[in-house]
């Protein structure tokens, strides 16, 4: 079988629902062209996505289907129970990347993989390598940890990748099956229960609205609403692990593992939108509103607990054991992007932008060989370079590993990076919507058929100039929307004229008739081949204060520039030690090219028997340092680090 593309009409992205206030746009409409998400996502497609499969080759992972579809009995299975997950997730992303441009390479690996993995598929549409055999644990006997229909729902979402990326896949047929056989199992006369990992949920709905079948998004609907009534049998962290200890739609707030409780928000989303239950969908808001307001950290990864990688009370944020899994946020952008769709807030697109700048992308190595698990915003100690032929631990954060035991994370960026532009801009019937910024070229039409055609070009995040050049002209007024970054309070837009045409020059909100600012910048205008709007933000590097409540953090500050959240790391500390540093905040904050550098001070060396007393300690200039983007730290070797900065 050869993987071709199949239409060059649009098939939709990760998420497409039947009705929002945001249409979104799919990989035929946006296409990176260069800067900085160009460049990760080539580094994606050349390295990462190669890694992953070459690890899991070496591991036995991928064999455990070979094993499965073959007549051998009592072999062992590789890995823990869930990592047919990795499998899947891992072919997702080669799907998005195929259905953007074809290579012959990747097309033959992801045949070939496809082709295992059907291969173990049992008649009834059950498919996993860890159940269900006789020398192994019958079929849903280990609801709780086994990670049956988690496995299940990342096959599934590789499945509309491959749909919606125009890709002639087995795997379609495979997940259709699949949730046929979990409809039987499952639906109205089958079974009462849920997975104690939540994704099949929002895995199904897409299903659904990609081959149009309502089955799919009814049984997500039986999922969501069973959650909450205690499923699942007791463990030492309490229901609210499972987020099985109240329903979704009376819950006011994400609790317990984050990575589960995200995705179970975003299938819940989705079911209401497909449902049409409003109160479902006001709970989904309420709760993202209190979790981004009191749970999640200034990088916005969220989770603060080591033992159960799960969120901690209101304003329990300490820096130096901040668990912010990758896999957390990504999933924080998967329900945010699905908020942004159905509301059009910007409020959404902030967090996506600073949870996927800072602590996604903290993740990857600079080379896509390595990746963070959890991310830490304060690192005490040196970090200890890890084997580079050998899985880690998962919370392994003292420098990036190879691979895990349990490798979520990689794959997870994988398939992120492969679709990461979805996210990017939208459409409605009056124009388009700019939410991320970068190079990037859109070529669409919306709903009365008017072209869209316009080029983004901008040196994001280092930079804070964004100019959208016309392609095309739209024969009719439309408005063009860039979202106003709340770190940047205010923009400076302006609009030229075709070539030859009248430049209108710059504009700041209320100069010109056709340019409105408010939490958007909205050019308005029938735009004319050759056009260019300009946008500016004030990237000048700021201290950011935490909220009082924080006590893990009070007294400290942070420095932001623009959406970097910057680091101190010892690497650029001359006593190359984080943490007896202090700073004065009215010193001078000076902007670098892609961080900071302020004056910094440190405790003097001073022999003490007892840690307490009335003294602050006396500090010693050490003189002007660079700060970092957090996303970069630890990719010059083992270091110390921190975000927040003790005030002198």
């Amino acid at each position: 079988m050869t993987t071709v593309q199949t239409s060059t009409s649009a098939h939709g992205g990760p998420v497409a629902p039947r009705s929002s206030a945001l249409t979104p746009l799919d990989s035929s409409e946006i296409r990176l062209t260069g800067g900085y998400w160009f460049e990760k996502q080539q580094l994606n497609a050349h390295v990462v996505l190669q890694h992953c499969e070459d690890w899991m080759e070496r591991i036995g992972w991928t064999a455990n289907f070979d094993r499965a579809a073959s007549s051998e009995t009592g072999w062992e299975h590789s890995g823990i129970e869930f990592v047919d997950s990795e499998v899947y997730k891992l072919l997702e992303g080669m799907a998005w990347e195929l259905g953007r441009s074809h290579d012959a390479d990747l097309a033959a690996r992801y045949d070939r993989l496809v082709s295992r993995v059907a291969s173990a598929q049992d008649d009834d549409g059950y498919l996993h390598t860890s159940f269900g055999r006789p020398w192994q644990p019958a079929r849903y006997s280990n609801l709780e940890w086994g990670h049956e229909l988690y496995s299940f729902g990342h096959l599934i979402q590789a499945a509309v990748a491959a749909a919606r990326s125009g890709l002639d896949s087995a795997i379609v047929d495979v997940a259709r099956r699949l949730a046929d056989h979990l409809w039987e199992a499952f639906g109205p006369e089958g079974r009462v229960a849920v997975c104690g990992h939540p994704e099949i949920e929002v895995a199904l709905v897409e299903l659904g609205r990609a081959l149009d079948e309502p089955r799919h998004v009814e049984l997500a609907r039986l999922f969501v609403e069973r959650r909450g009534h205690g499923l699942l049998a007791p463990i030492e962290y309490g229901p609210e692990y499972f987020q099985d200890d109240v329903p979704v739609r009376d819950a006011d707030v994400l609790r317990g593992h984050a990575v589960r409780a995200l995705y179970l928000a975003a299938g819940a989303l989705d079911v209401a939108v497909e449902t049409g239950d409003a109160e479902l969908a006001d709970a989904v808001r309420r709760q993202w509103e209190a979790t981004v307001a009191r749970r999640t950290y200034v990088t916005g990864g969220m989770g603060s607990h080591h033992q159960d990688e799960s969120y901690g009370a209101d304003f329990e944020l300490p820096p130096d054991r901040a668990y912010s899994e990758t896999c957390a946020g990504i999933a924080s952008n998967m329900l945010s992007w699905r908020l942004l769709l159905q509301d059009a807030d910007p409020r959404y697109a902030d967090l996506i932008e600073r949870t996927l700048l800072n602590n996604v992308m903290a993740s990857p190595r600079h080379d896509g060989r390595a990746f963070f698990y959890t991310n830490t915003l304060h690192q005490r100690t040196d970090g200890v370079a890890p084997d580079e032929t050998e899985s880690n631990a998962r919370a392994l954060s003292s420098l990036r590993a190879p691979w895990f035991e349990v490798s979520c994370c990689p794959t997870n960026v994988a398939r992120t990076l492969a679709s990461v532009e979805s996210t990017f801009a939208t459409t409605t019937p009056g124009g388009l919507q700019l939410h991320q910024y970068g190079d990037y070229d859109v070529d669409t039409a919306l709903a009365d058929g008017t072209v869209v055609a316009v080029s983004v070009r901008s040196g994001y995040p280092y930079t804070g100039d964004v100019t959208v050049t016309w392609r095309e002209d739209t024969g009719r007024e439309v408005d063009l929307d860039l979202r106003i970054p709340s770190w940047a309070g205010s923009a400076r837009v302006g609009r030229g004229g075709a070539a030859g045409g009248a430049a209108a020059g710059e504009a700041a909100a209320g100069e010109a008739p056709d340019v409105r600012v408010g939490r958007t910048a909205t050019v308005s205008g029938r735009f004319r081949a050759g056009d260019v709007v300009t946008v500016e933000f004030p990237l000048e590097a700021r201290w950011v204060t935490p909220d009082p409540r924080i006590d893990a953090v009070r007294g400290q500050v942070a420095v932001q520039r623009g959406p970097l959240v910057l680091v101190l790391e010892s690497t650029d500390l001359p006593s190359g030690d984080v943490n007896d540093v202090v700073v004065d905040t009215g010193a001078t904050l000076e902007t670098t090219a892609t961080g900071a550098s302020v004056d910094i001070a440190r405790f003097a060396d001073e022999t003490v028997d007892w840690p307490y007393g009335e003294s602050g300690g006396r500090v010693v200039p050490l003189g002007r340092v660079d700060l970092v983007p957090y996303a970069s730290w630890a990719n010059r070797g083992p270091s110390t680090m921190r975000v927040w900065l003790p005030t002198a």
